[in-house]
């Protein structure tokens, strides 16, 4: 009886073993799909990369439509019209774009802001000079609590603007045909420190003046930025800035 006993204890706690070690592994599943679903939703709602808009009107560089039968929906410049003082205007934004991983799916955290302020100045077709300042403490994702954070790291009650200063002249004739796409090299500065950086820059003329967009790739740890981790979640250590400018004189 004793041995009938405890081979009918010993059933009972393999299957007890049994159940608990399959609801571990449908937690675990459940866990892990959930990720993935909410990283699948969350990239589909991140906003796509700043990118030129598609001219309306025949314009010249200095800021004005042609107008007449001859418009054409691809904006096109005077060379000699480019050169004199810019100003960034309204309808600019800039922010940035990172990778976050949450239990080892990527999910994209792109942040933005329209405190975007500078000037440009262009002689000839060179871009000469130019300085973008970003107001950081605009800058908002879709998570408020991810912003409070953004905030601390980049330690904007101390340093509360971004800039970018060109330090090299830009060839950008290319736009008296349609888009110039060139290397753009310059300082940017962000909690307080200085690295040199090179950005991909795009420009164009608008019927309002000249538009440009930006994407600057940077380490976080080369401007003594600890990206977050909180373990479950962290956030990688490289990504990008983007802007895109408009320019009116």
């Amino acid at each position: 009886m004793t041995s009938e006993t405890n081979r009918g204890a010993g059933t009972m706690r393999k299957k007890w073993i049994i159940i608990s070690v399959v609801a571990v592994l449908v937690i675990i599943g459940g866990l892990w799909g959930g990720t993935a679903i909410y990283a699948s939703l969350e990239n589909s709602k991140a906003p796509d990369q700043l990118t030129l808009s598609t001219p309306t009107a025949n314009a010249t560089a200095t800021g004005q439509s042609s107008g007449g039968a001859n418009d054409t929906a691809q904006a096109t410049a005077d060379a000699g019209n480019l050169a004199g003082e810019w100003n960034i205007a309204d309808g600019s934004q800039a922010g940035y774009r990172v990778k976050e991983v949450l239990n080892g799916a990527d999910v994209t955290v792109v942040g933005r802001t329209d405190s975007v302020e500078g000037t440009a100045a262009i002689e000839g077709t060179s871009l000469t000079a130019a300085k973008v300042s970003v107001d950081l403490t605009g800058v908002t994702t879709d998570n408020s609590s991810r912003d409070s954070q953004f905030l601390g790291i980049l330690k904007t009650s101390e340093f509360p603007t971004a800039t970018f200063t060109l330090t090299e002249p830009v060839d950008i004739a290319a736009v008296g045909s349609g888009i110039a796409s060139v290397k753009a090299v310059g300082d940017l500065t962000i909690a307080g420190t200085t690295k040199s950086v090179t950005v991909d820059m795009q420009a164009q003329t608008t019927s309002n003046g000249v538009e440009v967009q930006g994407s600057i790739p940077i380490t976080f740890t080369d401007f003594g930025i600890a990206a977050p981790n909180l373990g479950f979640v962290k956030v990688e250590d490289a990504g990008a800035i983007e802007m895109l400018l408009q320019l009116s004189k």
